[in-house]
């Protein structure tokens, strides 16, 4: 990473805004190495140097990687002139370069990944890495053999290609029936649309899986946290991206 600004430093690592950490470096709140840092534009090594704001040490972390239990109601986005977004819902102090990987519909709840790591995200979604996310699934009606067969053997939904064969666990069949749906793309509406092309309507969609990185069932929709290192470590191995 190189050296950085003190301010800048401070800031990204969620100790406030620009104006607010150059403030507390003139106050005298830093040390740098043990010694007192009065100037925002010293240079620091995030990597190298011991950095403390009032007694308390900073430790920094290449990216950021976050599981976030996205509700219904919010929109997959960076931002939006309409709709609240996923990332309205994380706190002020993280950092700026965050953004979800991949999308989940407005109406959609369940797993999704916010981070800074553009080379993770982009291997999590690059369609050749086939990358399995399941979903739960409420639809109207009943899933008929007929329909099954189709979902799990690949169909046609007005794309250029058919979709991959999926995996189908059936929980309750009824008036509205339960499914669990893995599959291994990304397209458009997907889940929704195979459905639909089997004649069956989507109720309730969650998101419970994308790889090896699965929700947290204690995690409440709106809420997040941060990877651990197992999950992070199996993530990265899925993708064959290593330290």
């Amino acid at each position: 990473m190189g050296k950085i600004r003190l301010d800048k430093y401070l800031a990204d690592a969620g100790c406030g805004t620009r104006s607010e950490v150059k403030l507390s470096i003139r106050k005298g709140k830093v040390t740098v190495n043990g010694e007192n840092c009065r100037s925002p534009e010293q240079k620091v090594d995030p990597e190298a140097d011991e950095i403390e704001v009032d007694g308390i040490a900073l430790s920094w972390k290449k990216h950021e990687y976050l599981m976030l239990h996205k509700p219904a109601g919010c929109v997959t986005a960076t931002r939006d002139n309409h709709d609240q977004t996923v990332m309205d819902l994380i706190g002020g102090t993280k950092r700026k370069e965050l953004f979800p990987v991949g999308r989940l519909d407005k109406d959609t709840e369940g797993l999704l990944l916010i981070t800074d790591d553009g080379e993770l995200a982009h291997r999590l979604l690059a369609p050749n890495n086939h990358v399995d996310k399941t979903y739960f699934v409420r639809v109207s009606g009943v899933i008929s053999e007929k329909g099954a067969e189709m979902l799990t053997q690949g169909m046609d939904i007005g794309e250029k290609s058919r979709t991959l064969p999926a995996k189908l666990e059936i929980l309750r069949q009824g008036e509205c029936s339960e499914a669990l749906l893995t599959i291994r793309e990304g397209k458009f509406h997907q889940v929704k649309r195979m459905f639909h092309g089997i004649g069956n309507e989507v109720l309730y969609l969650k998101r419970l899986s994308m790889g090896s990185l699965t929700l947290d069932e204690g995690l409440e929709p709106g809420k997040y946290r941060e990877l651990t290192e197992e999950e992070l470590r199996s993530l990265r191995e899925e993708v064959h991206l290593n330290e």
